[in-house]
């Protein structure tokens, strides 16, 4: 039972910041890159930002480098995606995701939040 919260959504005006939580439960995996994608009304869902489980390799869609920070905890599944300079094209449904693999194995397993709405107001 795979379980993936989300929270730190809001409207907030141009110019400002957010902190986005994820939370997973659930997983038995031994390595996890853990990230966030975010769908604007209309479009298509696309990546925003990814961390490996080492914390120490991270990675951004252009649009959003210099501005967005993503960190994570994985022992305790956690990522978090700090939002400044925040821009009204950054509105979208933001959703967590962690991708798992096993150690033996070549698969890899997929999941995602709920999402939360972030607004940028100009």
């Amino acid at each position: 039972q795979v379980q993936l919260i989300e929270s730190g959504g809001g409207v907030v005006q141009a110019g400002g910041s957010l902190k986005l939580s994820c939370v997973a439960s659930g997983l038995t995996f031994d390595t996890y890159t853990m990230g966030w994608f975010r769908q604007a009304p209309g479009q298509e869902r696309e990546f925003v930002a990814a961390i490996n489980g080492n914390g120490n390799v991270t990675s951004y869609q252009e649009s959003v480098e210099g501005r967005f920070t993503v960190s994570g905890d994985n022992a305790k599944k956690s990522v978090y995606l700090q939002m400044n300079s925040l821009k009204p094209e950054d509105t979208a449904v933001y959703y967590c995701w962690v991708q798992g693999s096993r150690s033996y194995g070549l698969a890899l397993y997929d999941y995602w939040g709920q999402g939360t709405q972030v607004i940028v107001s100009t």
